[in-house]
Formats: C-alpha cells, sequence, structure tokens
C-alpha cells in the first residue's frame, strides 16, 4: 500500500518566512546602527573590517547584508534621511509659518552635520551623495507642494508641483553649499581660531536669503503675486 504523504503547512511555512526576513531586517538595522556608530567616532573613512568587528561579526557577514561599502553608505544615508523626516515634522509642527517652517529646515539640516560631520562626510561622497540629496530635495518640497494642494482644493498642479520641486532643489543645494563652508570654518564658538558663527543665527540668516530670494519669490508666485522683489522688511532681515 503506497503511504500517503502531506503536503507541507504553508501557514507554518509562511511563518517561518515571516520570522526569518524579521530576523534579517532587525539584523540589517542593527548593522547599520553600528556603522553609523563607528563613523561618527572614527570618520568617513573607516574600513568595513572596523565596522565587521564593532559589530561583532565578520566582513563576509556584513557584505552579505549590503553587498559592498557603496550598499552600506546607502543604507545609513537612509538612515539619517529618516532622521531628517522625523526631525523636519517636528519643526514643522511647531512654525508659526512657512517663512518659520523655512528656517527650521534650514536649523534642521545644519544641526545633523554639526552633531556629526563625519555621518554627514559618509552619506555625501561618491555615488550615494545624489540619492541623499534627492530624498532631502523631496523632504524639503514636500510641505509646499501639500500647501499648493490644499490651496486649490483638488490637488496641485503638475506645473506648479514641478516648479516647487525644482527651487527645492536648489534651495537644498544652496543651504548644503553654506552649510559645508561653515562646518569647515578654522574656529568654533568659545574655541581658538576665527570663530564659527552660531548655528541658529546661521539658520535665521540662510533662511532670510533664501526667503527673500527663491523660496519667497515661489511663496509670492503662489500668493498670486506679480513683484518678484523683497518687501522691505525682508531686505532687512537678509542684510
Amino acid at each position: 500500500m503506497t503511504p500517503i504523504t502531506r503536503a507541507p503547512s504553508t501557514a507554518t511555512d509562511d511563518g517561518r518566512s515571516t520570522r526569518w526576513e524579521d530576523h534579517r531586517e532587525a539584523r540589517r538595522a542593527d548593522l547599520v546602527r553600528v556603522a553609523r556608530k563607528v563613523v561618527h567616532h572614527g570618520g568617513p573613512d573607516v574600513s568595513m573590517d572596523d565596522i565587521a568587528a564593532a559589530a561583532g561579526t565578520s566582513k563576509s557577514i556584513v557584505y552579505r547584508y549590503f553587498t559592498d561599502k557603496d550598499g552600506l553608505q546607502l543604507a545609513v544615508a537612509a538612515a539619517v534621511v529618516a532622521d531628517i523626516r522625523d526631525a523636519l515634522d517636528v519643526a514643522a509642527a511647531g512654525a508659526t509659518g512657512p517663512r518659520d517652517a523655512l528656517r527650521g529646515m534650514v536649523d534642521t539640516y545644519l544641526s545633523m552635520i554639526e552633531s556629526s560631520p563625519h555621518v554627514y562626510a559618509f552619506v555625501t561622497r561618491g555615488g550615494s551623495v545624489g540619492h541623499f540629496l534627492d530624498s532631502v530635495t523631496e523632504l524639503v518640497a514636500a510641505p509646499f507642494v501639500r500647501a499648493l494642494e490644499q490651496g486649490s482644493g483638488q490637488g496641485a498642479d503638475a506645473a506648479d508641483a514641478a516648479w516647487t520641486r525644482l527651487w527645492a532643489a536648489g534651495a537644498v543645494g544652496f543651504v548644503r553649499g553654506t552649510g559645508e563652508r561653515w562646518l569647515a570654518a578654522s574656529g568654533t564658538p568659545g574655541g581658538s581660531g576665527a570663530p564659527r558663527e552660531d548655528r541658529e543665527d546661521v539658520a535665521t540668516r540662510v533662511a532670510a536669503w533664501l526667503w527673500a530670494g527663491p523660496v519667497g519669490a515661489r511663496t509670492r508666485e503662489q500668493a498670486g503675486r506679480t513683484d518678484p522683489a523683497p518687501h522691505a522688511d525682508q531686505q532687512d532681515e537678509s542684510d
């Protein structure tokens, strides 16, 4: 008599697969956390051996999760972007208006590069810089696109949304260039050498420049104004 064989339990297999995927994602997130900590303390040139040792594993295991160092850079960049997104949400929630929200965005970016310049250098080198800046640009553009949608009551016009993302890219590039120049200043507040400007003062000044220029012009366009020149109070604040 031929024995009856039972088909494997799909539910059991699915459960094991889910547990394995959960374990893999948790392990991957832990490796990203360790890599970020090692880079923060050791600099952007740390090796995969350094990261593996800090994680208590081998380099081959790290490669199993990220393929190569570029893959690890992208994963760390994604984690940094997630933190920026959370910080921007907090800044936007406490803002009194779009101008104040802009200042909060600038300060969030500057705070990130000031708190961990090594991690910032790590995620903005090589092939990962484009992904990082694209993600930040979308974060900056998102609240203004939402404002367009709420203003029209039926969603943002495709052309308006495209222009908004265009100036967001310009604003991010401007803030990045200003921030990196500020970060590279020889001294720090209270330290030796030429003192670096206070971060909050820099954020206020850069936000005023952006508001008087591309961001303010875009906001005035959305409000139906045609004169792109900054108002007197805007000019005073940018001096």
